[in-house]
């Protein structure tokens, strides 16, 4: 079993910056694959950032290339979002999920255990 529960969010103008957190309990945590998923109001859950266990492979969704970054501390049990020049569009509450597999992937219907969320609101 593992519990996620992600912080950092909040509001923020145009252009500016924060960084999510997602901790994790587990003592198995290093070996889940992890991803960011957001939903803005009024529409479906996607995908934003995925990263392998062993932290070499990362994928992103392209809106977000070149402005957002994924990272984790292992030893922390912790996954991350940095998330530079945001945008209105990036509004959204942001969940992280954990998957126990080698593989990285964008469908939220691959990832076992979600976090409850943390709203980010960009404002213009």
């Amino acid at each position: 079993q593992v519990q996620l529960v992600e912080s950092g969010g909040g509001l923020v103008q145009a252009g500016g910056s924060l960084r999510l957190s997602c901790a994790a309990s587990g003592r198995t945590f290093s070996t889940y694959a992890m991803g960011w998923f957001r939903q803005a109001p009024g529409k479906e859950r996607e995908f934003v950032s995925a990263m392998a266990w062993s932290g070499g492979r990362t994928d992103y969704t392209d809106s977000v290339k070149g402005r957002f970054t994924i990272s984790r501390d292992n030893a922390k049990n912790t996954v991350y979002l940095q998330m530079n020049n945001l945008k209105p569009e990036d509004t959204a509450v942001y969940y992280c999920a954990a998957t126990q597999s080698f593989r990285i992937s964008r469908l939220g219907t691959e990832y076992t255990y979600w976090g409850q969320g943390t709203p980010v609101t960009v404002s213009s």
